[in-house]
């Protein structure tokens, strides 16, 4: 009879545990979409010190909007939220921003689902500094998948890219999803 090894403790790693949580957080989100119809992907972006500044989910049947994929959603809203801090009479809450700046500098994005061709663009072209996403989408996916969209070293800026954050419940929630949609 052999004995099996113990498992090796799982160390506490506070970066690993922080996307874990904002992407349960995306999960979240991305619920909201399924009361119209849409595919259940949910994005959030993170503003330079950490905080929550944008939101979305897919919301292309609610609005009619191709272009209404969550990325795009919670990055226009980030970007909205940014430039109004940067605009109040204080000007605190935007990192140093000026009014009017459209780059996302130093803000992360975490979406529950691989980005798409025009979400890759979207964030190569906004600046954003980080890429953080769950499941792996190999029909679409441009962030490494089926393209590598994000950090093409022809373009003019490559966000760096953590992918399989929670995969498997992301994946479980687009799987649900499909499963009623038959």
């Amino acid at each position: 009879m052999q004995i099996a090894p113990l498992p090796a403790p799982v160390r506490p790693d506070p970066v690993r545990d922080r996307w874990h949580e904002l992407m349960r957080l995306a999960i979240d989100e991305a619920a909201l979409a399924t009361a119209t119809g849409d595919v259940p992907v949910g994005a959030l972006v993170l503003g330079p010190d950490g905080t929550v500044v944008g939101r979305g989910h897919n919301e292309r049947e609610a609005l009619g909007d191709p272009t209404a994929h969550a990325e795009v959603v919670a990055i226009r809203q980030a970007a909205e939220h940014l430039n109004a801090a940067a605009r109040s009479a204080s000007g605190e809450g935007g990192g140093g921003r000026r009014a009017g700046e459209w780059r996302l500098s130093g803000c992360t994005l975490v979406v529950t689902l691989e980005p798409c061709t025009m979400c890759a663009g979207a964030i190569v072209l906004s600046r954003l500094d980080r890429v953080v996403y769950g499941a792996f989408d190999d029909k679409a996916g441009a962030a490494g998948s089926l393209f590598d969209v994000v950090r093409d070293r022809r373009l003019n800026h490559r966000p760096e890219v953590v992918s399989g954050v929670l995969a498997e419940d992301c994946s479980a929630q687009l799987l649900a999803f499909f499963d009623t949609q038959r």
